[in-house]
């Protein structure tokens, strides 16, 4: 005797149900799959939105936790305050730590947040609202990363949870560095999405905020010639400079020298007791010219040595963007082809410039971490070393920039790690050329 109709109906419903929860299965639970939205650099952006929102809560407990601690926040405040009165000779703009050291674009800034927390009072205001340019940074971050597919998510987990120091110097120290680093990685995700002009708007005005900005500047230069040719280059170039003279007009109008002198001051001289990576020198040795003068030679010569490949980066980038466009023009406007991963050919020279610039610095303090922190994993992801060693050296530069006060250990420590990745990134162009 034949099965019921109902019967039947309800076998083929059992089928289905257990065909769709072993597809569900397979998708979301199967363990391989699982590993890899953490281990496949394609998977990035997926992980990355799950770190933005833990990192939103993280910033929040932190506000309302741990204890604010005063540094600068006076200072840029009391500095700020000067010109609100009317002051523009900058030789006149002072602080408790000492005279106004920062461009322009500083003073407009922190003008703002002046009044944003009732002249600089309302602390908390400022810390929430240094929570907010964290979770900006990052997201600009994490697009760089997501395009192009270098590092492996679960870099991500080093990056977001593990630095208490770049927590700190956002929401418990509210230092300037921060808004530089913004509108840097704006600028580079502008220039990624061949943005140019707005791209040099960004980066101009991250400048106009803190001159580490120019240590990325060798390797943007060569970015503009392969990718602009000399006259476009020569445009943008008068572009940032015109935005400088623009922020700066009200100062160089009353007193330029002093403006000149106090915003871009190359031969500033840094105390010995806030360094971090040079306490393993005397004194007398760390604010000797001659000192000075041999880092800033063997930067120089670094920057020779790596600039004919970054010219070779940058060449074969501008190729594969003219490649690309000339592809999508001819696909329709459903087809897409994903070629984002040349973006590493840019990416890493504007890095590996910025590193080169931090590797022989006079002198890094604390808050200088940000220079060059969430640069450092695709860095090491760079060279060939195995990913062990690739994580305990960014696990001890940390532990470095957590010692307070650096110690002559912890200093050398550091100036080894850095070493260690220079060789790396550079050892690995000599083994490429070797192979052609």
């Amino acid at each position: 005797m034949a099965p019921r109709k109902e019967f039947r109906f309800n076998l083929n419903s059992i089928k289905i149900s257990k065909k769709n929860t072993k597809n569900w299965y397979e998708n979301y639970l199967d363990w391989r799959k699982f590993i890899s939205l953490f281990t496949d650099p394609k998977k990035l952006f997926l992980i990355g939105r799950l770190f933005i929102i833990l990192e939103i809560i993280v910033n929040i407990l932190v506000i309302e936790k741990v204890p604010y601690t005063e540094i600068d926040w006076k200072a840029y405040m009391q500095e700020v305050e000067g010109f609100l009165n009317g002051t523009l000779d900058y030789s006149r703009l002072k602080g408790d730590t000492g005279p106004l050291v920062y461009p322009a674009g500083f003073v407009y800034i922190f003008s703002i947040l002046y009044f944003i927390t009732d002249h600089g009072t309302k602390i908390k205001i400022a810390q929430y609202f240094f929570a907010i340019l964290y979770i900006v940074l990052l997201m600009l971050v994490f697009r760089i990363y997501a395009k192009t597919k270098k590092v492996p998510p679960y870099i991500l987990i080093i990056m977001c949870c593990t630095s208490y120091r770049v927590h700190s110097i956002f929401v418990l120290r509210l230092f300037n560095d921060p808004f530089a680093m913004i509108l840097l990685f704006a600028s580079l995700n502008a220039f990624l999405d061949d943005q140019w002009y707005l791209g040099s708007i960004f980066y101009s005005m991250a400048v106009s905020i803190k001159m580490n900005i120019l240590l990325f500047a060798p390797a943007l230069f060569i970015a503009y010639i392969c990718n602009l040719g000399m006259i476009k280059t020569i445009m943008h170039l008068f572009i940032c400079a015109l935005i400088q003279l623009i922020l700066g007009f009200p100062f160089l109008f009353h007193n330029p020298f002093a403006y000149i002198k106090g915003a871009f001051n190359f031969g500033r001289i840094f105390e010995f007791k806030w360094t971090v990576n040079w306490k393993f020198l005397p004194e007398h040795v760390f604010i000797h010219p001659y000192f000075h003068i041999s880092l800033l030679i063997l930067h120089i010569l670094t920057l020779m040595y790596c600039i004919p490949t970054w010219i070779k980066y940058m060449k074969s980038y501008a190729k594969l963007k003219y490649m690309e466009k000339n592809l999508q023009s001819q696909l329709k406007k459903k087809e897409k082809i994903d070629m984002s991963t040349v973006s590493q050919l840019f990416i890493f020279p504007i890095f590996a410039s910025n590193f080169i610039g931090m590797t022989f610095s006079r002198s890094l303090h604390y808050q200088f971490y940000i220079w060059y922190y969430h640069t450092l994993p695709y860095i090491a992801w760079c060279t060939d070393y195995k990913t062990v060693i690739k994580l305990t050296i960014l696990g001890i530069i940390e532990l470095c920039w957590n010692i307070y006060p650096s110690t002559i250990f912890s200093s050398i420590s550091l100036h080894i790690c850095h070493l260690i990745l220079l060789f790396g990134f550079m050892n690995k162009k000599c083994t490429n050329e070797k192979r052609k």
